[in-house]
């Protein structure tokens, strides 16, 4: 089978398209012949090793799994003897944050991080149905969310950030969504109540204050957004930020929380993908989610995909398409 493999930590250029053994799924693992793949940050960041100590994880001095990739869509060709969830047939998507090794055209992983996909969904719109959807949902698992709460999401348009304005929409929060002039329109279509518009404001400056402010691209900083929050307030990132303080002020700020106006910041240490799976496909089967959708790849130009993620434009998700001949 095809796949894209990297021996050792560094760009994009490290990557290789190769031809390799299709893996055998255990006792309670699925074989997926994967149709569609994501390419996102989580990607481009394993691959650099960065930030160091993710290294821990992933290997100290060159990469455990050779294969990137966390979310997918397919259709499982084979189960293990342990495995009732699923059958062999069904079309499924799934996510892993550890790595999917779903850059390849076919992948083994538990039946707990698959779901059959609702309906005729496409393989492209359900695999990039998961990954931003997990994230966005353990930002919101974090804060006691309440209908009718005001949040800010900064990075609307992202894989993350487009999931989050969905969310929460559902869940009855009013949201205040940053984003660029050209995509106003497509934010208000996901659910946003109120648009700022970066190119114009800086969104940092506003009077009006939020329960939350849930930056999903990491560009701004628990210090910039601290006036933005109403007593009590809480802060979240997806990004560690300069010199990863939002790892150690999580520990800080509830420690200092009557100097700071009972505000604090939350580090959303992402758990429950099988929960988070259910929900969205809930949601799909509902009409309340959809996939934002930029760019589409084939499996052979997917280091051209990986270059075009780390210029940081994309919005919502881009596409790898899998493609398979006879002898896969």
């Amino acid at each position: 089978m095809k796949a894209l493999v990297y021996t050792h930590y560094g760009s994009p250029d490290v990557l290789q398209l190769k031809e390799i053994e299709k893996p055998i799924p255990g006792d309670s693992e699925v074989l997926v012949k994967v149709h569609a793949a994501t390419v996102n940050r989580t990607d481009c960041a394993t691959i650099r090793a960065i930030p160091f100590f993710v290294r821990v994880v992933t290997g100290l001095f060159r990469p455990k799994k050779q294969i990137p990739g966390t979310e997918f869509a397919g259709e499982i060709e084979a189960i293990g003897k342990r495995v009732s969830s699923v059958k062999t047939g069904d079309r499924v998507f799934g996510f892993y944050d550890q790595g999917a090794e779903s850059h390849a055209q076919y992948l083994t992983i538990k039946e707990g991080n698959v779901t059959t996909i609702p309906g005729s969904l496409s393989y492209e719109q359900a695999a990039a149905s998961s990954e931003g959807a997990h994230y966005a949902y353990n930002f919101i698992n974090k804060v006691n969310l309440q209908s009718g709460q005001d949040i800010l999401v900064n990075g609307a348009t992202g894989a993350i950030g487009s999931a989050a304005v969905q969310l929460l929409n559902y869940f009855g929060a009013n949201v205040t969504a940053v984003c660029g002039t050209k995509h106003i329109e497509l934010v208000k279509s996901l659910g946003a109540n109120k648009v700022v518009d970066y190119t114009k404001d800086d969104f940092t400056k506003q009077r009006h204050k939020f329960d939350f402010v849930f930056d999903t691209v990491g560009k701004s900083s628990f210090f910039k957004c601290y006036h933005l929050l109403k007593p009590g307030g809480i802060y979240i990132s997806s990004d560690l930020g300069y010199l990863s303080q939002n790892i150690y002020l999580p520990l800080i700020t509830p420690v200092i929380k009557p100097i700071l106006g009972n505000k604090k910041t939350i580090f959303p240490t992402p758990k429950d993908i099988k929960g988070s799976l259910k929900l969205v496909k809930t949601l799909i089967e509902h009409d309340k989610f959809r996939a934002v959708l930029d760019k589409e790849f084939t499996l052979e130009q997917i280091i051209e995909a990986f270059k075009y993620v780390e210029q940081g434009q994309k919005t919502g998700n881009v596409v790898i398409t899998v493609g398979h001949d006879r002898k896969t």
